[in-house]
């Protein structure tokens, strides 16, 4: 528990490995046929990696002899976790920059395996995942083009692919005030006004006439760096930069005229501001609306996997955060899970409502009854999929949701039901052709989730596509 919740609002990468020399070594097979020279860089307990003129080769060590000063003792061996992130990592028993937690077999006497967590950032995590010297990178952001191109450059595959992508959490930035502000509402280019200086005083948004004083944590890194992404520079001459989200938090408590950009997670309910969509409505965050990618604002954990082999440690450890036990640790760390779950249509009246209020001379009463009949007896998973502007290509948390779907189709969860992929566009451009779209971007998910869950029978479930446009 305490690592996942040290881990939760940070960006890190994960190495894995016995702490063994860089030196020659030889792998010669039990028969003496095969015979592989190189320098080991890694052993987990079953595997050897050894960097040869071949490339970086992984063998199994049940297979072979090891010869060389650094050939691991087998029965000592342990495995070592590495950790690298951002603050806000709840220190114990170790320097400023590091912990580190031990884990015991069932007797508690025998050591099994060691995660040390050190400080850094999501840029650390992907520049070690391209030099190999990671196995895992956890991330609050997507990589950028140069840190896919370095990893792809590297040997260790895409970072686009799903077998290469999870989302072990969700959380969202929210703009909090200070309790008794009259202000309630933003919508999201006000927001981004405030916090590059156009918007100075609170009587501009229907309150006090008083000048506004907007917070944020460090504007290069973690939650600051996320809100420039998200919403816009932030350039406000009387910005005021802290450290930490705690000590924003007290900032703003004692700053009446304040805003600040805090998380989901470690905000004071009362204070969140509600965001107004595009779509017309007033969102809030919450467990549906975030783990639905409804609220505009996510901050998703990403963590990202090599395209090669991974020790039977992480493995096991990847398996575990997909449970319910690692559910409940996110869940007790103020975060959202990954558990799928159902919303009748019925809760999604305003939805309904706006979606009857901005038809027009091409959408008409009968497409949308069309929408109706097809809901009527359905409830709406949490998994939603969302698309990069005016295309059928997925963006991150989305492609992660591949994943996540397509586990829970072999597990059975959805064993003689019926699971209807829905398409939707935006309302730019013609109708008809925001149909199509919306046709084929239903059509392209569902493609993907069935390819993705190799042991899964279509026969298993009714699966249906349907297209609505805008």
């Amino acid at each position: 528990m305490h690592i996942l919740r040290a881990a939760c609002l940070a960006a890190l990468f994960l190495t894995i490995g016995a702490p063994l020399r860089a030196d020659d070594v030889t792998l010669t097979s039990r028969d003496g046929a095969v015979e592989i020279s190189g320098t080991l860089i890694g052993f987990d307990g079953e595997f050897y990696r050894v960097e040869t003129e071949f490339g970086v080769l992984t063998v199994d060590g049940s297979g072979v002899n090891c010869d060389g000063p650094a050939c691991p003792v087998l029965g000592s061996y342990v495995a070592d976790i590495v950790l690298t992130g951002a603050y806000q990592i709840r220190r114990e028993d170790t320097d400023a920059s590091s912990i580190r937690y031990h884990l015991f077999d069932g007797t508690g006497e025998t050591e099994a395996g060691r995660f040390t967590i050190h400080l850094g950032s999501s840029a650390d995590g992907f520049a070690a995942l391209a030099g190999s010297t990671a196995d895992m990178a956890l991330s609050l952001r997507e990589p950028v083009a140069e840190e896919r191109d370095a990893v792809r450059d590297a040997g260790w595959g895409d970072l686009d692919s799903t077998h290469q992508l999870r989302v072990l959490a969700r959380d969202a930035l929210v703009p909090v005030v200070a309790p008794g502000n009259p202000v309630k509402r933003l919508t999201l280019p006000q927001l981004a006004e405030i916090y590059a200086g156009k918007i100075t005083r609170w009587s501009e948004l229907g309150g006090e006439d008083a000048a506004i004083t907007p917070h944020l944590t460090d504007p290069t890194r973690g939650i600051g760096a996320l809100f420039q992404a998200q919403v816009g520079s932030a350039e406000a001459s009387d910005l005021t930069v802290h450290e930490t989200l705690s000590d924003l938090t007290a900032a703003l408590a004692a700053d009446p005229f304040g805003i600040a950009i805090s998380t989901y997670s470690q905000a004071d309910g009362r204070n969140i501001l509600h965001l107004a969509g595009s779509c017309g409505f007033d969102l809030l965050p919450g467990p549906v609306s975030v783990k639905a990618g409804d609220y505009p604002l996510a901050a998703p954990m990403f963590l990202y996997l090599p395209g090669r082999h991974l020790p039977r440690l992480a493995r096991d450890f990847l398996t575990y955060l997909r449970s319910d036990a690692a559910g409940q640790v996110v869940r007790t760390a103020g975060l959202v899970d990954q558990g799928l779950s159902g919303l009748p249509v019925a809760a999604q009246g305003d939805r309904l409502v706006n979606a009857i209020r901005a038809a027009g001379d091409e959408v008409g009463l009968d497409e949308l009854q069309r929408m109706v009949a097809v809901f009527s007896d359905a409830r709406r998973l949490s998994l939603t999929f969302r698309f990069r502007g005016g295309a059928a290509t997925l963006d991150a948390p989305s492609r992660a949701n591949v994943a996540l779907l397509a586990a829970a189709l072999e597990s059975g969860a959805f064993d003689g039901q019926q699971l209807v992929f829905a398409g939707f566009s935006d309302g730019r451009g013609a109708a008809a052709t925001n149909l199509r779209l919306s046709t084929r971007r239903a059509k392209a998910v569902a493609t993907a989730v069935l390819r993705e869950a190799e042991t899964f029978d279509p026969a298993r479930v009714a699966i249906s596509t349907d297209g609505f446009g805008e």
